[in-house]
């Protein structure tokens, strides 16, 4: 293991575009089918950038099923946004990020609902001295990233935009009926901000902690809605947890040897204690305060992965897991520990495998 030191800092992690830059490339390069206006590639090529295509060597990056990919594709074509609804965990930001990247090449014009007080920080502010020197003009004007996109003819993606409130909300209405902002502040044709080809909107949504304010009915009428539901086939969260732990670990610096019997043993207790059911059907009880997502699965195994380069050696074992398993499943509910207790004593216990019986081993963990 070779302990090195370097003051040229890497980003901690890359927008989606940079990341698969090569893929992106690939697939314009070969795209022949109809594009809609503004964006970079077709719809299809988009489908094949977020599910994968085997035979042009491009990676799955979403688990989902085609019909309802397809659906928000289609969505954001038309003058419609499109809301993006789910549990915590689910990748809905993931996937706004990808149709980012693949529609307009730039996913970093984002808007964060909950940090959204005032109509400037939705639509745009002044540069405070050009403006003290030379009055309003678009050279003093500072847009938002909504803005931004609307100017530049590029998806703009809104995190959490029931978040925002109602009254902010309803800004949007012109944004996305008209496709256009009125700035009273310029006279004429400055004031007047026409959306470009390639505007539209993706927004996302939390359905279990919506925030203090509701979403404004108005702005319901001009969003199509997708839910993003869990990954339903283990296999294919396993999957997706084994792919995003080893991203993550080679983004951090560390060769953590991944062994997939482990990583199982994570993801069956996330996936059943989510569920509420174990996968021979017996139901069990869920936790009140933690999400258990594929997202957290992620988290826990590339922690597991950092104990076990920093202080195993590089091997992660069911020990390193478990430990941090606890602290991502106890939270702020007292009642989760009883929980979390009889699903070890009534599933985990009387399961066979040396990596089951490894964490049964470290139950007493959960005191």
């Amino acid at each position: 293991m070779k302990n090195t030191r370097s003051n040229n800092k890497a980003a901690q992690r890359e927008p989606a575009e940079v990341t698969y830059r090569e893929e992106l490339d690939k697939l314009m390069s070969m795209d022949s089918g109809p594009m809609p206006p503004g964006w970079l590639m077709s719809p299809r090529a988009v489908e094949k950038f977020l599910l994968g295509d085997e035979k042009l060597g491009i990676e799955r990056k979403f688990v989902a099923d085609r019909a309802m990919v397809v659906r928000i594709i289609i969505s954001l074509c038309t003058s419609r946004g499109c809301l993006l609804v789910g549990e915590p965990g689910t990748a809905k930001s993931w996937l706004s990020e990808l149709l980012a990247a693949a529609i307009s090449g730039n996913s970093t014009l984002t808007l964060q609902g909950g940090a959204i007080s005032q109509v400037s920080q939705l639509l745009y502010s002044w540069n405070e001295a050009l403006l003290r020197t030379e009055g309003p003009s678009r050279k003093a004007l500072v847009p938002t990233p909504l803005l931004r996109g609307m100017m530049e003819g590029q998806l703009v993606r809104f995190e959490e935009i029931a978040r925002c409130p109602q009254a902010l909300q309803d800004a949007m209405l012109s944004v996305l009926s008209d496709r256009v902002v009125v700035i009273p502040e310029l006279p004429g044709d400055d004031g007047v901000i026409l959306a470009r080809e390639g505007f539209n909107l993706v927004a996302t949504s939390n359905s279990v902690d919506e925030g203090v304010h509701s979403m404004s009915a108005a702005l319901k009428r001009r969003m199509d809605f997708e839910e993003i539901r869990p990954i339903r086939h283990l296999n294919d969260e396993i999957d997706v947890v084994l792919r995003e732990v080893a991203r993550a670990n080679r983004r951090a610096g560390i060769d953590v040897a991944l062994e997939q019997s482990v990583v199982e043993v994570l993801v069956t207790i996330f996936h059943e204690l989510r569920n509420g059911q174990t996968l021979d059907g017996r139901s069990t009880d869920r936790l009140a305060g933690a999400a258990l997502s594929t997202a957290e699965a992620v988290s826990v195994a590339h922690a597991a992965s950092l104990n076990a380069w920093y202080y195993g050696g590089g091997a992660m074992t069911v020990e390193h897991m478990m430990h941090h398993v606890i602290g991502s499943a106890l939270k702020d509910q007292p009642e989760d520990r009883r929980r979390l207790k009889h699903y070890f004593d009534t599933t985990v216990a009387p399961r066979k495998g040396e990596h089951w019986q490894q964490a049964w081993a470290l139950r007493s963990l959960i005191h």
